[in-house]
């Protein structure tokens, strides 16, 4: 049963872990599994009825009104094929059509194309930016790859400490300035990073609404500096969402992408309230595209460890409570 979830994740702390980062997932979408389990769980008929709760379960967890039709129409689709009939049929079925959603977007981020590799992090307010630039360090440190951090949130100085702090943690330098602005931060660290042979720039941005056009031109003018000192970077542009914003993350995915021209997604805060659907709508939304943006990594936490790659197989597992 679930054989084509069998795909799970390869990384050491997995391993040393015996699967506690499933369980931390699966801990962090309780809110929706809960329903879900519940629904699968009462026995009878696959009927008009179990699709109408399933819909309502999905359009509340975040999964979005268009994402969430054709994920039931797909889900349709897969119960006529397989002459399904048994509400607990459904449960199965519904993971295989998910998988198929969200497999595009499970694409790992590969930072050693190039040295040094220059990643830009931008984000609205208040997304989990900074420490996720922290976490991210950590991750790409177990790698084996060196990594330096640029301060380039300017305008808040509990940002630059934080990210210094994030830096003593990891044992990793980080280039800040007491005044200045961000371009000017991260020219610096990029020409140090050059200088030291450092294998990997973490380069943080102040966060911004996507409705102040001032701060989205400045931070276009962030990227076009990193290309003149670096002509090929920044090599990949992260956009950090907060798990709890709904669907308000696809209007930030198309505003970030269309300044910057995003190149991956980090999904934090999916612990507590998180209901998780938002991914699925963001799959729907570029269903389409003929490049997805993927999400390179989801948090789960607030440890060094609790952000990790995005595994389709995984997410769907933990969110349907599949066994492992």
């Amino acid at each position: 049963m679930f054989s084509f979830l069998k795909k799970k994740s390869t990384e050491p702390a997995d391993e040393k872990n015996g699967g506690g980062w499933i369980a931390r997932l699966k801990s962090g979408l309780a809110r929706t599994g809960s329903q879900l389990t519940s629904l699968f769980s009462r026995g009878g008929k696959i009927d008009d009825d179990l699709y109408e709760e399933l819909e309502t379960i999905l359009i509340t967890a975040d999964v979005g009104m268009d994402a969430t039709n054709a994920l039931l129409a797909d889900l349709r689709r897969h119960v006529k094929e397989h002459r399904l009939s048994e509400a607990a049929q459904l449960k199965e079925a519904l993971a295989h059509c998910l998988l198929k959603l969200l497999k595009p977007l499970a694409q790992p981020l590969q930072a050693d194309t190039h040295k040094p590799f220059i990643i830009m992090l931008c984000g609205v307010n208040g997304a989990g930016k900074t420490t996720s630039i922290g976490k991210l360090a950590k991750y790409l440190q177990s790698q084996g790859l060196s990594v330096l951090l640029a301060a380039g949130d300017t305008f808040r100085a509990a940002a630059r400490e934080q990210l210094i702090t994030w830096g003593e943690r990891n044992n990793v330098s980080v280039i800040a300035q007491q005044s200045g602005d961000a371009a000017a931060v991260i020219y610096d660290a990029v020409q140090a990073a050059q200088a030291r042979k450092i294998d990997v720039v973490l380069a943080d941005t102040a966060g911004r609404l996507t409705t102040q056009l001032h701060l989205m031109e400045e931070i276009k003018k962030v990227k076009r500096v990193i290309a003149k000192v670096l002509p090929d970077a920044p090599h990949e542009v992260l956009l950090v969402l907060d798990a709890n914003t709904g669907q308000n993350a696809l209007s930030q995915v198309k505003a970030f992408d269309d300044a910057l021209g995003v190149t991956g997604l980090i999904l934090t805060k999916l612990d507590g309230t998180a209901k998780g659907g938002v991914i699925a709508a963001i799959a729907h939304s570029h269903h389409n595209r003929a490049h997805p943006i993927p999400v390179r990594f989801i948090g789960v936490g607030e440890g060094l460890d609790d952000l990790r790659p995005f595994v389709a197989e995984d997410f769907v597992a933990a969110l349907l409570g599949l066994d492992e």
